[in-house]
Formats: structure tokens, C-alpha cells, sequence
């Protein structure tokens, strides 16, 4: 359970980066009435991909595994091992196309007429089904053999860790009311320029992290194998 955990929870920190939630938190923390606003908006955000990512786990993804055999841990350490090289291939991207990246505006959100809550939905609903680093958590949520409570904690620590910088404005908001709104505005400012190599640095140590989840888990593995086939072989010539 703990391998699954830190997989989810470093895939959300490393997608935690993403403009696409971050501009719009911004936005609203600097409007009227921030710190509900934001709330709601956090919520909302949290509420659809929680919902989403269970129910692809609990739905297709266990009638998938009633059709096909249950991957073995070999299969999930290969699985881990392929996601962690895809998100280290994915920092170098970022890293290469990082002065192209930070020359474009963070987008800006389109509130009139939504409450917070409206929009951390709309926008939730609209990123789910493009958020690759999510589908990765939820393979290896669906293949990990875990029962459906600790399916949804590893899903719920993933968003948690996804939704942290909107829970670091929200606290800003909290302990600093008065200089929020300055505070906020030098975030957005240095985010602009440097949301590219934070994000590829993210990636990178999240990559890493879980490649060496994978590497490890196949040489323990294999490991554990040979020993037990040696344990047998002196057991088959013992006299």
C-alpha cells in the first residue's frame, strides 16, 4: 500500500503545476470575495477528478480485471518502471520547450456568471479526460489488487497532492488577508516565468521516484524468486 501511495502522491505533486487550475485559483484569490471563492473552486476541482478517477477504478477497471488475468507484481514493477521513464521523457520536453512555454499568458479564466464551485467543475470535467499523469495513478490503483477503500485513499491523496497549491493560496488568504492580494500577484508573476522548469523539475524528481519504485520492485522481485528456487533445489537434494 505504501508503494501505491507514493506513486499517486508524487504523480499529483508533479501534475500539481498545471496552469490550467493555477490561473484560475489566482484569479479568483484576487477577486471578490477570494477566500470562499477559492474554496469552492478547490472543491470543485477535487470533487470531479476524485469522482472520475473511482469511477474508471471501480468501474471499467475492475470489469476489465474480471475478463483478464490479475497482473502479476512483475507486470505492475514493469508498469511502474514504463511511467516513471514516460514522466522522466516528459521533463526532458518541458525542460528543452521551457522558453517557448514561459512566453505564453497563463490562461485566463472565464468566471462571469459561475460561482467558484461552477467553474472548479467545468474545469475538472474538461481537463479529466486529458490528464495522462491521473490515468498512470489509476492503472496502477486498478492493478495493484487492493479492495475499493484503499483504491480510494491512493485516489483521494493523488488529488489532495494535485490540489496543493490552491490549498497554499487558500492559507495565504487565511494568515495573511491584508497582503494576500500582493503576495498572490508576485506568485503569479514569478509562475509566468518560471512555471516551465518548476514543472520539469517536478517531473523529473517525481520520475525518478518512481522509476526506482519499478527497478526495485522487479530486482526484489526476481531476487525473492531465485532465492526461493535455490531453497527448493538443496530441499530436492537433502537427503
Amino acid at each position: 500500500m505504501l508503494r501505491l501511495i507514493g506513486l499517486a502522491v508524487s504523480i499529483g505533486l508533479a501534475d500539481s503545476m498545471n496552469p490550467s487550475t493555477i490561473a484560475p485559483g489566482l484569479y479568483l484569490a484576487m477577486g471578490e470575495r477570494p477566500r470562499a471563492g477559492l474554496i469552492q473552486f478547490t472543491l470543485g476541482v477535487f470533487a470531479v477528478n476524485l469522482m472520475g478517477g473511482a469511477a474508471i477504478a471501480l468501474g471499467p477497471g475492475q470489469a476489465l480485471l474480471a475478463i483478464v488475468p490479475k497482473p502479476s507484481p512483475t507486470t505492475r514493477y514493469i508498469l511502474e518502471t514504463v511511467a516513471g521513464a514516460a514522466m522522466l521523457i516528459a521533463a526532458a520536453v518541458v525542460w528543452r520547450r521551457r522558453k517557448s512555454l514561459a512566453r505564453r499568458e497563463l490562461p485566463s479564466p472565464s468566471p462571469q456568471g459561475k460561482s467558484g464551485l461552477l467553474l472548479g467543475i467545468t474545469i475538472g470535467a474538461v481537463e479529466l479526460p486529458t490528464a495522462f499523469p491521473y490515468f498512470a495513478v489509476i492503472a496502477a490503483v486498478v492493478g495493484s489488487g487492493f479492495g475499493p477503500i484503499p483504491q480510494l485513499i491512493a485516489l483521494a491523496l493523488y488529488n489532495l497532492a494535485f490540489v496543493l497549491p490552491l490549498l497554499v493560496m487558500i492559507a495565504i488568504l487565511m494568515i495573511a488577508p491584508d497582503r494576500a492580494a500582493e503576495i498572490l500577484t508576485r506568485c503569479r508573476d514569478w509562475l509566468q516565468r518560471r512555471w516551465p522548469p518548476l514543472l520539469s523539475g517536478l517531473a523529473l524528481i517525481a520520475g525518478l521516484f518512481v522509476l526506482t519504485l519499478g527497478i526495485t520492485g522487479l530486482t526484489g522481485h526476481q531476487h525473492g524468486a531465485v532465492g526461493r528456487v535455490s531453497r527448493k533445489l538443496r530441499r530436492s537434494i537433502t537427503p
